[in-house]
């Protein structure tokens, strides 16, 4: 990687933010630009360092990270966003997404899988932290109506979009539809090719932007 991924740390616990930044500066491929306890200085220190990439705390002194994510996409499109929390109720991680946030992940990640989603977002993907997939997907509906209308979606390849989104691998699709590995994976391509995405993760991210909580 030529130019390094520029990080701005958005949190209000200092220990937070050191430690973010301890581990982040020790990757060749990052460089940690700014640092900021709240929304109205992260604003501020975007306009003075440039981030490619946010890490935002849920939860700031003057807002979350849905309203954040919402004021900072506004006006900085092309920027990502992570929100770092602890928090796992669905409402706030869909709530997230649909804010426009680029990954949600849980405080006791690991450390390596930080800089491995700084960097998947950075190349335009889409990461969702595993503890909180299963639920927010089973507690979505989606209107199948829309999806076949815009993006021409068969009966078969919704299906197997929702179940892309629940975490299931192209074999027990095959068998929870009784069609060969081969075949699931034609429909895959074909799904990712409509969706004009380019991974299941995005195919996941995609679902949930398109779902109402039941």
């Amino acid at each position: 990687m030529v130019n390094k991924i520029r990080v701005l740390i958005v949190d209000d616990h200092s220990v937070v933010r050191k430690g973010l930044k301890m581990f982040l500066a020790s990757n060749p491929s990052l460089e940690v630009c700014g640092e900021a306890e709240s929304l109205r200085d992260a604003i501020r220190m975007i306009d003075k360092t440039n981030p490619d990439v946010i890490i935002l705390d849920f939860k700031l002194p003057d807002g979350d990270g849905i309203n954040g994510s919402i004021t900072i996409k506004a006006r900085f499109p092309d920027i990502k966003i992570i929100i770092l929390t602890a928090y796992t109720e669905r409402e706030m991680v869909i709530g997230a997404i649909r804010a426009g946030v680029d990954a949600y992940l849980l405080k006791d990640i690991e450390s390596e899988e930080i800089i491995k989603t700084i960097i998947a977002v950075y190349e335009g993907k889409s990461v969702l932290d595993a503890s909180v997939t299963e639920e927010v997907f089973s507690t979505l509906k989606v209107d199948n109506g829309n999806i076949k209308s815009k993006y021409n979606l068969s009966p078969q390849e919704t299906k197997i979009l929702e179940m892309i989104a629940l975490g299931k691998v192209n074999k027990e699709i095959a068998e929870a539809l009784s069609i060969s590995d081969k075949t699931v994976r034609n429909y895959i391509s074909n799904i990712f090719k409509k969706l004009n995405v380019s991974n299941r993760t995005e195919a996941a991210s995609y679902w949930i932007r398109k779902t109402n909580i039941q």
